[in-house]
C-alpha cells in the first residue's frame, strides 16, 4: 500500500471513478470525494489554471485530501519542468498528453523519479507542499515519493498506437489513457470509423498484455461504465460537473417548456 489511493486501486484491479472538474473549483473536487468518487480529472491542457500557479494547484490538493479522493491532472506537455512542478505542489497523479515513443514516456516517469530504474532519477528537492515546505525533506521522503507518485500518459494518435509495445515497456510507467476525440484526429476520421475502432482495440488489447491499467473517457451512463469495466478498463472518466448540471437541470426544465 502507498499514500496514494488511486494507484493502490489500479494495481489491485479494482475499477477507479473519477469526474472532471472542469472549474478547477475546490468545492466541486472537495464534494466529489465526499461522494466516493475515487478520483477527479483536472485536464489542464485544454482549460482550468496553469500548471505552474502552484497556489491554486495546492488548494484543489487540500481539497481532495478532505473530501478522500485523489486528484489526477493532466499537464500541459511532456516537459520534466512541468511535471516536477505539479508534484512538489502535492499532487500524485499525473497524465502526460501526446506522446509517441518510449523514449519520451521514460524520459518523463525519470522526471518524477528521485530514484528511477536502478539509478538516479531526475526530480529536485525543492520546497512545496509534497514535503510540507520542506519539513521532511528525508531520505524517507524521497523513498515515499517514488512509492507514491504515478505518471500515466496518453495514447491518442497513430503514431503512439504503433509504439505502444515499446512505450508499455518504460520501467514504472503507472497507466496509460486512451485520448479517442484525437486520435480520430491523428487518422482523419470519425470516432465511429472502423479504422479509429481497430486502433481503440489494439490499444485495449495491447495494454492488457501487457499487464498495464488502461482506462477511457465513459461519460455518466451506468451501461457504459459497466461494459467498460467488462472489457477490463480500470480507469473511468465519468462525465463532468457541466454535463450533470445539464443533465439534472437542462433537460427537467426542457420538460415543462
Amino acid at each position: 500500500m502507498t499514500d496514494n489511493t488511486f494507484q493502490d486501486g489500479l494495481e489491485a484491479g479494482v475499477p477507479q471513478l473519477g469526474p472532471g472538474a472542469i472549474t478547477c473549483s475546490p468545492t466541486i473536487v472537495e464534494t466529489y470525494g465526499r461522494v466516493g468518487l475515487d478520483f477527479v480529472w483536472l485536464d489542464l491542457e485544454h482549460s482550468g489554471i496553469s500548471p505552474t500557479d502552484s497556489t491554486a494547484m495546492e488548494d484543489l490538493v487540500r481539497a481532495a485530501a478532505v473530501g478522500g479522493t485523489e486528484l489526477v491532472v493532466r499537464v500541459t506537455s511532456s516537459e520534466p519542468a512541468v511535471v516536477r512542478k505539479v508534484l512538489d505542489a502535492g499532487v500524485r497523479n499525473v497524465v502526460v498528453p501526446r506522446v509517441e515513443t518510449a523514449s519520451e514516456v521514460k524520459r518523463v516517469v525519470k522526471a518524477s523519479r528521485f530514484d528511477y530504474d536502478d539509478g538516479p532519477g531526475e526530480r529536485g528537492v525543492g520546497i512545496g507542499r509534497a514535503n510540507y515546505w520542506g519539513e521532511d525533506i528525508s531520505a524517507d521522503y524521497r523513498r515515499r515519493e517514488d512509492r507514491s507518485v504515478s505518471v500515466g500518459v496518453n495514447i491518442e494518435n497513430h503514431t503512439a498506437i504503433e509504439n505502444l509495445d515499446e512505450i508499455l515497456s518504460v520501467p514504472e510507467l503507472g497507466f496509460v489513457l486512451l485520448g479517442h476525440q484525437d486520435l480520430s484526429v491523428s487518422m482523419g476520421a470519425m470516432p465511429d470509423d472502423p479504422a479509429v475502432q481497430d486502433a481503440i482495440e489494439t490499444y485495449r488489447e495491447t495494454a492488457d498484455a501487457a499487464g498495464v491499467p488502461y482506462g477511457r473517457a465513459v461519460g455518466m451512463d451506468p451501461d457504459a461504465i459497466e461494459a467498460a469495466v467488462e472489457a477490463g478498463y480500470r480507469m473511468l472518466l465519468v462525465g463532468d460537473e457541466l454535463g450533470a448540471v445539464r443533465h439534472a437541470f437542462g433537460d427537467r426544465i426542457r420538460q415543462y417548456e
